[in-house]
């Protein structure tokens, strides 16, 4: 049988204050009826992404979008059709949403999204959402004091909230100890705290997830830690995203996007590949490789949840 292909655009609107995301419930004579989605529908076959947006948000909702970008675009197969979710983040709009067709919409914590039961390709979108769009990677640091100094003025003076402890340099013990002060760190400023290590290493600290090396992520053959934390992974190639999918990975960087001073001999994959890969991916994905706040925009104009660094957020 051939499966018919369906384009459905959708929408995660944010709210003023930046905290909360609006969620609305599909009526019960539909497909995953009386379940909760973000707003959008089909589009027509002349429609772009955003224009079958706009029409779709305001014969729904009745609102006016006036400012968006791309979130994320996601591939899902069910026994009957192919979907493509192509999902827009709304920043700005004029109107007050309501259910114009008697569905039922409510705004929502972005951290209690998991609390609701959406279909299985919404599920992405949930990660995207609740996912800032800068990912800090720390560098080796000798001194104890001038590392949580540092991170201290990226959490506090730029805003991040999403941290990668990486530090190769440090012994299982001496990691363990930096890792707890600096998730006190994190907790102070509600970010999160990735490690990058084995995922036993959260049975020694309530950290928020584990980052896996490439290595690691290809030598497993299940999801190592629980779904209530997170799992992030570094890739680089289409086989490497797609055992990250089989793991159920969270989140993962793509790299190198551009040549860095610690990998001068590899390759870069350049813009044009890295949209290709980042296309098909299944999750939120980070650009990483010679990325500063400046390819914020391009990256997630390509696709990408946002840009991962070291250099760039860590001064």
């Amino acid at each position: 049988m051939v499966k018919r292909r369906v384009h459905v655009a959708a929408a995660a609107i944010i709210s003023a204050n930046g905290r909360e995301v609006l969620i609305a419930r599909r009526p019960s004579n539909v497909d995953h009826g009386g379940l909760w989605e973000f707003p959008g529908g089909k589009l027509a076959p002349y429609e772009t992404g955003l224009g079958g947006l706009k029409r779709e948000l305001h014969e729904e909702l009745g609102v006016e979008i006036r400012r968006a970008q791309p979130l994320i675009r996601i591939y899902h197969e069910y026994s009957d059709k192919h979907i493509l979710l192509d999902v827009w983040q709304v920043h700005d709009f004029s109107g007050e949403p309501f259910g114009r067709e008697g569905q039922a919409v409510r705004w929502v914590p972005m951290a209690d999204l998991v609390k609701y039961p959406f279909p299985a390709a919404n599920l992405p979108i949930l990660r995207a959402v609740m996912l800032p769009t800068e990912y800090l990677i720390t560098p080796d640091e000798v001194d104890d004091a001038v590392f949580l100094e540092r991170a201290e003025r990226a959490l506090d003076e730029d805003g991040i909230r999403l941290v990668q402890f990486r530090d190769k340099s440090l012994d299982a013990s001496a990691y363990l100890a930096r890792a707890a002060r600096l998730l006190e760190l994190c907790r102070r400023f509600d970010a999160r705290l990735i490690l990058n290590g084995d995922p036993e290493l959260l049975e020694h600290l309530d950290a928020d997830g584990i980052h896996l090396t490439s290595e690691r992520l290809m030598s497993l053959e299940r999801r190592p830690i629980a779904e209530g934390k997170w799992l992030a992974a570094s890739t680089h190639d289409r086989q490497q995203l797609a055992q990250a999918a089989r793991l159920g990975c969270d989140f993962v960087t793509l790299s190198p996007l551009r040549t860095t001073p610690t990998h001068p001999d590899t390759a870069p994959m350049g813009w044009h590949d890295f949209q290709q890969l980042v296309e098909h991916a299944a999750m939120p994905v980070f650009a990483l490789g010679g990325m500063t706040r400046f390819d914020a925009s391009h990256a997630r104009a390509v696709g990408a949840q946002g840009i991962a660094s070291i250099r760039d957020f860590w001064k």
